[in-house]
């Protein structure tokens, strides 16, 4: 057991920024197919990736290439204690960690863009934290346990089944953790915001390509709590949940391809909303089920 959890670990530390950034470059592609262009090669993310990275090194000062840094490591180590079966509360825990060193980093360049988007960031965490805490809880009255190696187990069956809901909420915070439109708030990848590229407009050269990595990192192992609700420890089931996985980041794209930008009371009102109505009534519908039965 220990020697697979190594593994796991290893896979991902390997794998993710591959596939993750292989996930980028499709998501152009698509993106530009959807808008009638012709689009960038799949692998465009690692040629940018690789030109940052010969770039001068040029920071407003070290304080930020050391947030970066910490946020690229606790991003990574995020999702090493999820591939290991570790807590998940602890897993999401350490990635809001990460996600507080990106928005400090952004706030030490003195930069009024970069400052609005690590506000607006601040902003969206308020949006999803709701929703991705009750994931957990709702997990936890399925599987009765927050350990993920417990919660992937062939009696336990399918989550879906338990938290089509909370599945339903969790993938629509998803468009706010993936920086989609219509709640790409503080940073974007397109050319629409009105705060240039925002919290990271002041970064550049190896800095702005550690931030590219950890993303690519951070978005294989969110799509690996989507993974949870389907994987029920048998081989096709992780097919199927891998299936998901890649139709849930579709639709994600076709969403950031199919709507405008809104305004950031928007992002808040409606994330909570959807916590409130999909997430937290599946949970009492659980709870009073277990109640009763």
């Amino acid at each position: 057991m220990n020697m697979t959890i190594i593994i796991s670990v290893i896979a991902y530390i390997i794998l993710a920024p591959i596939v993750g950034g292989l996930l980028a470059g499709i998501d152009r592609k698509i993106s530009a197919r959807m808008q009638g262009r012709v689009g960038p090669s799949i692998l465009q993310p690692f040629y940018d990736m690789f030109k940052l990275m010969e770039k001068e090194a040029i920071t407003v000062n070290k304080a930020q290439d050391f947030y970066v840094g910490c946020f690229l490591f606790f991003i990574i180590v995020t999702g090493g204690f999820f591939f290991a079966g570790l807590d998940l509360l602890l897993v999401i825990f350490t990635l809001t960690l990460a996600s507080v060193f990106l928005i400090v980093a952004a706030f030490s360049s003195n930069s009024p863009y970069a400052q609005i988007g690590a506000e607006r960031e601040l902003l969206q965490m308020m949006a999803y934290e709701p929703m991705v805490l009750i994931t957990a809880a709702g997990l936890y009255l399925v599987t009765g346990s927050f350990n993920i190696s417990d919660i992937i187990n062939p009696e336990n069956g399918m989550a879906i089944k338990f938290l089509p809901g909370i599945f339903l909420g969790f993938v629509f915070i998803l468009t706010i953790k993936f920086r989609k439109s219509p709640f790409d708030l503080s940073m974007s990848h397109h050319g629409h915001q009105e705060l240039v590229k925002g919290l990271t407009t002041e970064f550049a050269g190896k800095t702005m390509a550690l931030i590219e990595i950890a993303h690519w990192y951070e978005n294989i192992f969110l799509l690996g709590i989507v993974f949870l609700f389907i994987a029920n420890g048998t081989v096709w089931g992780a097919v199927a949940a891998v299936v998901v996985c890649l139709v849930t980041y579709f639709i994600e794209i076709l969403i950031d391809n199919s709507y405008a930008r809104m305004k950031w009371q928007i992002a808040i009102n409606s994330s909570w909303i959807v916590a409130i109505t999909l997430g937290f009534i599946n949970m009492l519908v659980i709870y009073f089920s277990k109640f009763v039965l």
